[in-house]
């Protein structure tokens, strides 16, 4: 088996694996200004897709260019995601950067779709497909590629606890090689249970002194997991951004979701925003928790409700997931201030950061390869998959990092 790695080797953002230059597994972009795309442009004979968040998914209808019509297999959720990040992407970024993919482009991808459930063995590119259950977000597969010799399972993202909104991963196929993502690899989470009570406590000290606590969350996963949270704990909160159209779908596909009926008193708890900036400016005054896109503040309505709280110390902004080097989430974190729609902003709130990852720790990652000691181990998807690959090979695995545009024959 070839597999060529045209992203997410060494890097976290634009994951593209392409397997015997005929199946191509993911294809997303990285995140910044411009964002930045797989190295290469390849025309595969079908493309499977881990799940739906725009480091994995990003750039697939830019596959459809042209006369190229590769099917497409993904699940229902990772679908419907897919189609909502390509239409945002287009909205959003179409005229501040040459988008690599069209209107067209992105209705021809409803054209090739094929879904699948969990554990339905399905044929792409002469290959046998399947899904397993990756604890990340609703919807995302680890998956796994057997071309007849060889039985290659790509992790995909994927988290071994679970969370409020999914259940974690308990697959552990049989496979001859592992592509193993590594986001988390020098780092132990933090009790989830724990970081829940610290943030719900943080959360109504701000409110019982009079402030508002803006939460940027993903708009996939991460803000269905705060509303869970805000409901639970009977916390007042607003949900602004593309997050909301999220969880109208997601409800749609229940056998996805961890406790759907928790989800449908969470929505029921939170009120939705649907107005425009001067909305926005009451609701940034209110005794609140405003969930809202972006997740690392690149854009969406963070973008008003940040400069509207951001003079008084006794609100408060709450990180909730993973912030990209550069964007202006990580800038916010380590020195105070953030570029906010062209202007640097110093933020006098209070700044914090929660560890809500969606992804598996340092243990949580030698826990799950441990079913996989026999295997060739290839780190991806991390800012250190060197430094991992080197501590799996030291604990006897037969394990490396592979870097972008490097092929390898397993």
């Amino acid at each position: 088996m070839d597999v060529r790695f045209l992203g997410g080797a060494g890097e976290v953002g634009r994951s593209a694996i392409l397997v015997n230059d005929r199946l191509l597994l993911d294809y997303g972009l990285l995140t910044g200004n411009p964002p930045r795309f797989p190295v290469e442009s390849p025309d595969p004979d079908a493309v499977v897709v881990g799940h739906g968040h725009l480091d994995h998914v990003g750039a697939v209808p830019s596959l459809l260019s042209g006369d190229r019509r590769p099917p497409i297999h993904w699940t229902p959720p990772t679908r419907e995601l897919a189609l909502t990040l390509a239409r945002d992407t287009l909205k959003l970024h179409g005229g501040s950067y040459r988008c690599p993919f069209t209107e067209n482009d992105v209705k021809r991808v409803t054209e090739v779709s094929r879904t699948h459930g969990y554990r339905e063995t399905f044929e792409a590119a002469g290959h046998e497909v399947t899904f397993y259950n990756a604890g990340h977000v609703p919807g995302s597969a680890h998956v796994l590629v057997d071309d007849g010799g060889t039985r290659l399972f790509y992790t995909g993202d994927f988290h071994t606890d679970d969370q409020r909104l999914v259940s974690g991963t308990t697959a552990r196929p049989d496979a001859d090689v592992v592509i193993c993502e590594s986001t988390y690899a020098d780092v132990d989470h933090e009790d989830r249970a724990d970081v829940e009570e610290r943030f719900v406590r943080s959360v109504e000290t701000t409110l019982w002194e009079g402030g508002t606590v803006v939460v940027p969350a993903f708009a996939i996963g991460r803000t269905q997991e705060m509303m869970l949270i805000c409901d639970t704990y009977d916390i007042p909160c607003y949900v602004d951004g593309m997050g909301t159209r999220v969880t109208e779908m997601l409800r749609q596909y229940p056998e996805f979701i961890r406790d759907a009926d928790a989800l449908r008193r969470a929505k029921s708890h939170a009120r939705f925003v649907t107005g425009r900036d001067g909305q926005r400016k009451r609701i940034a005054e209110q005794q609140a928790a405003i969930i809202t896109t972006s997740g690392m503040l690149s854009g969406g309505p963070a973008m008003t409700y940040i400069p509207e709280i951001r003079s008084n110390p006794v609100n408060k902004v709450t990180m909730t997931g993973y912030q990209v080097e550069g964007t202006p989430g990580r800038d916010l974190i380590e020195s105070g201030r953030a570029e906010i729609d062209g202007r640097v902003m110093p933020v006098s709130a209070q700044v914090e950061r929660y560890d809500f990852s969606a992804h598996t720790d340092r243990d949580g990652l030698f826990a799950f390869l441990d079913s996989y000691r026999d295997a060739t181990v290839l780190v991806n998807h991390g800012d250190r998959c060197e430094s991992f690959a080197a501590d799996l090979a030291s604990e006897g695995f037969d394990a490396s990092a592979p870097t972008t545009g490097d092929e390898i024959t397993a």
